[in-house]
């Protein structure tokens, strides 16, 4: 796998390559201190369950700027780690970050579709990034086909919004409306938040043994609420509709700021931690 060639992007993902590839990305990529952050403290249980060993083949889907992906290869090593995202400009910060990591490999693809060799990864990881996909099953059955026999996946999905003080207390501040969140089977933060739908998908993909736990932390946003504001006002600008920009930014604020506690700007949170085995 090269990671200097162009990989294909399957067409159902067109519309996540324009976000993730074009200004959502640049802005992951500009504050990647803060947004790395934001689903941090899930690591550790994260990685524990995904059984990294030192030689683990590891692959990291959706990785972002990459701080999972050096975490996981500090375990892995001397084991190879790829990690693997739709933005050229976070798969740049993530190869600058990684200086020095010689296990590390970044490479700019589109998991659901890409060419990874049969059976090359004891474990598959993704911190979030998995809910993005156009075509879920599609993709679970290339990352299935990609894990060897007795191989594990894990995987970090939010839960429903409903249960993400993040989420809805930030939209509602931008939109000064409370915003449901995007409707079920749209690629979004929420695609996999209900477990019998990621049961089945990973069952018809060819994974056994699924577990899905219920796990909670803090969702952090850096330690100065002026710059949460700014950085989440720019991912979520659309949210505004035609209302006042500064009355948004002002309600954003204040929001922010009510977060604002010894951890910096920290909002409850819920995920599912889900487990796999590849039969």
């Amino acid at each position: 796998m090269d990671p200097d060639v162009e990989q294909p992007v399957a067409a159902s993902n067109a519309a996540q390559e324009r976000a993730w590839d074009g200004d959502e990305g640049g802005i992951w990529a500009v504050h990647a201190d803060l947004l790395e952050q934001v689903a941090a403290r899930y690591d550790t249980a994260l990685l524990d369950a995904a059984g990294i060993v030192p030689g683990s083949r590891v692959l990291d889907v959706g990785c972002g700027t990459g701080s999972l992906t050096r975490a996981a290869a500090r375990r892995a090593a001397p084991g190879p780690v790829v990690g693997v995202d739709l933005s050229a400009a976070m798969v740049d910060v993530a190869r600058a970050r990684a200086a020095g990591l010689g296990t590390v490999t970044f490479t700019r693809a589109d998991a659901q579709v890409h060419p990874f060799p049969d059976a090359g990864f004891d474990v598959v990881l993704s911190r979030t990034g998995a809910s993005f996909f156009g075509d879920a099953p599609a993709a679970f059955a290339n990352l299935a086909r990609a894990t060897a026999l007795s191989g594990r996946l894990a995987l970090l999905t939010w839960q429903a919004p409903a249960h993400n003080a993040w989420f809805l207390e930030i939209t509602t501040a931008l939109a000064g409306r409370a915003f449901a969140g995007p409707p079920p089977g749209v690629p979004s933060p929420f695609a996999l938040a209900e477990p019998d739908t990621i049961r089945a998908l990973l069952g018809d993909a060819g994974f056994t043994g699924v577990q899905v736990d219920d796990v909670r932390e803090p969702a952090l946003f850096g330690r100065d609420p002026v710059v949460a504001r700014d950085v989440m006002a720019a991912l979520l600008g659309w949210l505004l509709d035609g209302r006042d920009a500064e009355e948004a930014r002002a309600s954003l604020l204040a929001t922010m700021q009510a977060h604002d506690g010894p951890d910096g700007v920290a909002f409850d949170s819920a995920a599912w931690l889900v487990t796999a085995v590849r039969g």
